[in-house]
C-alpha cells in the first residue's frame, strides 16, 4: 500500500513539475501583446486593462497557461 501510495505522489509530482514554472520568454511574449491591446483602448480603460496584463502574467509565469478572461490556453511551459 505504501509502494502505490508513493508511486502516486511521485507521478503527481511530476506532473506539476512540469507546469510549475512557464517559461519566461513565451509568458513575455504574451504579456506584450496584451499591453499593445490596452494602448488601443480608450484613455478611461487603459490603467485596468494593463492591471489585468500583470496578474495574467503572474499567472502565466506559475502554470504556464495564459488567462485573459476571454481566453485561456496553456502549452507555455518549459519543454
Amino acid at each position: 500500500m505504501r509502494k502505490i501510495t508513493a508511486a502516486i505522489a511521485v507521478v503527481v509530482a511530476l506532473m506539476g513539475a512540469q507546469t510549475a514554472l512557464a517559461e519566461p520568454m513565451r509568458c513575455s511574449g504574451e504579456q506584450k501583446t496584451c499591453q499593445n491591446t490596452c494602448a488601443r483602448m480608450a484613455t478611461g480603460q487603459i490603467r485596468p486593462c494593463l492591471e489585468g496584463c500583470r496578474v495574467s502574467q503572474a499567472y502565466c509565469i506559475r502554470s504556464g497557461c495564459w488567462q485573459n478572461g476571454a481566453s485561456r490556453y496553456c502549452g507555455l511551459t518549459k519543454q
